[in-house]
Parts: structure tokens; sequence; C-alpha cells
């Protein structure tokens, strides 16, 4: 009421809608050089500051383990949907199913993504998939950010129908990947510093910015073996396209031995390589247990126990 100078008293109507702010996103002026383009995020922030602007990634996939933006490395349980990301421009939830009855892992199985709207770039676009069901265009049937001028800079593309798909934001500097790989989703940003870190105290749930709480850690649990991977076949399943046994690596063994699907090799394998792409610092591609980001036990190894059962010492804090 105050920052639009209504009156409290008497009928009132809603303001124009009105899109989040970024630095440079001003009136254009009417003399001296151009103003930067409004939609052009990358180039708008090189001009103004004389540098590119710094990114962040995250990823989430398989049980699903979750890369934050702080190079965290955790495996949770999260069982129903839980945000990804909750910030002035991107809203993406993940919804997750135990992988077995009874388990306390659980796989992505339907991904929200709302773009908020930005007066001078985009309308407001949702984009949802479910496993079996990668759509390559958005709720409303469309592949762009609307009829605005900046509209182009929100685009949907498709390289492989229904298991890849790739949205870019370039008003936002952000690219988003999903994937699907043995019958889960997996979720892939490279995300501008501003953008990722423009959110509210009120918005501090976000596991690509704290990781998972730690109630929805595993820490040492107990997970029945399914079908009959061995320890040993899986680590040499995994070891075939993850040579470096690093986060990535364990979090494939980790997931071969709860599905009992060497399919899930594939997640973990993805995951690596869309960071190589994002990573702005490759020295933190791989992350080890000595690692104080990584939140990885130096003790990690699936120790066999009777009745077919295993202990996962993936002591993620």
């Amino acid at each position: 009421m105050i920052q639009h100078n209504c009156s409290r008293q008497g009928p009132t109507a809603p303001p124009p809608p009105r899109g989040p702010a970024l630095a440079g996103a001003g009136p254009v002026r009417s003399s001296g050089p151009p103003a930067p383009d409004p939609c052009d995020y990358e180039g708008r922030f090189s001009r103004l500051h004389g540098r590119p602007p710094g990114f962040l990634h995250c990823a989430s996939f398989g049980d699903p383990h979750v890369r934050s933006f702080h190079h965290h490395f955790h495996t949770c349980r999260v069982q129903g949907s839980w945000p990804l990301l909750d910030n002035d421009f991107l809203f993406v939830q993940a919804t997750s199913s135990p992988v077995a009855s009874g388990a306390n892992a659980t796989t992505t199985r339907k991904l929200t993504i709302i773009f908020k709207n930005m007066q001078e770039c985009i309308d407001q676009k949702v984009y949802q998939a479910e496993v079996d069901n990668l759509p390559a265009a958005f709720e409303d049937g469309s592949i762009n950010g609307g009829d605005r001028p900046g509209g182009s800079s929100l685009s949907i593309q498709t390289a492989d129908p229904g298991s890849h798909v790739e949205i870019q934001a370039a008003y936002i500097g952000t690219t988003i990947i999903i994937r699907q790989t043995a019958g889960q989703l997996s979720f892939s940003i490279k995300v501008a510093e501003e953008v990722a870190r423009a959110f509210s105290a009120e918005q501090d749930l976000q596991l690509c910015v704290g990781g998972c709480p730690p109630s929805q850690r595993l820490s040492r649990s107990e997970h029945s073996r399914r079908g009959a991977i061995t320890i040993d076949t899986a680590r040499q399943l995994c070891k075939e396209g993850l040579p470096v046994e690093d986060a990535y690596f364990h979090s494939c063994v980790f997931d071969v031995l709860i599905s009992g699907d060497p399919n899930f090799t594939v997640a973990a394998q993805i995951a690596l390589e869309d960071a190589r792409a994002f990573l702005p610092d490759l020295e933190k591609l791989h992350l080890f247990p000595s690692d104080a980001g990584a939140h990885l036990c130096s003790a990690s190894f699936l120790a066999p126990l009777f009745s077919g059962l295993f202990v996962l010492w993936f002591c993620i804090q």
C-alpha cells in the first residue's frame, strides 16, 4: 500500500505487475550510450562491472544426491516435495518417492520449475517434467518467454526427445538441464551468483543453497541389497565410467546397490559431465573425503552384513 502511494481507506486497485529488478535493468535513457539490454544478463553485467558475472552450479541426481552451490555433497531421503531453489527469479521443486517399499532412499519422479514474471522480458512460465514425460514446451504449450520484447531470452531445446531437455534463461544468466535415466529425473543448473542469492530469510529452505536438512541426510543407514549385484560388481560397473573414486563414484556405487539396476551408473556419469561443463572452477570438479565441502566420510564404503544387508558408511553431515 505505502510503496504505491495508496490510501488505506476506500476501494483500491492492484498495482500493475512488476518483475524483480536486477542491477542495470532500469529505464532506457534518451541520450548518451545505448542502455544495456535488460534481457541479456551476461552482456549487461559485463558492461556495468567491466568483468563477466560469476556463476554457481547445483545438481540433483540418483537416490537423490545433491551437490549444493557451496560444494556440499549430500545423499538425501527427502520423500515428497522439496525446493531445490526458491528465489526472486526461480522456483524449482523436486518430488521424490522411495526407490522401493520400505526403503529410506528415494528417487526424483517429478520436477516443477517456475520462471517468475520479469516485466521487461518474460511472462511467468511453468515447466513440469515427470518420469516418462519430459515435454519440450512449457505448460501453456509455448517454447519461449512470451510476446514481450525479451521473450526470446527464455527458450526450451531438446537434443534427445523424452530424455533430455535444456532450458536457456539468458535474461537471468541461467541454464538448466533435465534428464531421465533409469526411471528417475536429474536436475542440473548453472546460474548467475546474483540471481542465486536473490532471496529473503523466509526462503531459506533450498537444497541447492544449504544442502539437505540434517534430518533428511542418509548416514550409516542399513539398506537391503536388491537384485544379484554385489559390492565388487557395483564398483566395477561404476569404475568403467567414473575412474576417479570421488563423491560421484561413491554415489554411483550406492545407487547401483540400492536399486539393483546397473543403468543407475549413467545418472552419476552425466551429473559429473554437467558439473564439468557448468563449474567455473574445474579444480572443484571432484569432491573427495578430505574436502571439507564434500561432507563425505573417509570411511565411504559398503560393509556386507549377514542376511543380505549392507551398511552404507556415507557419512554426510
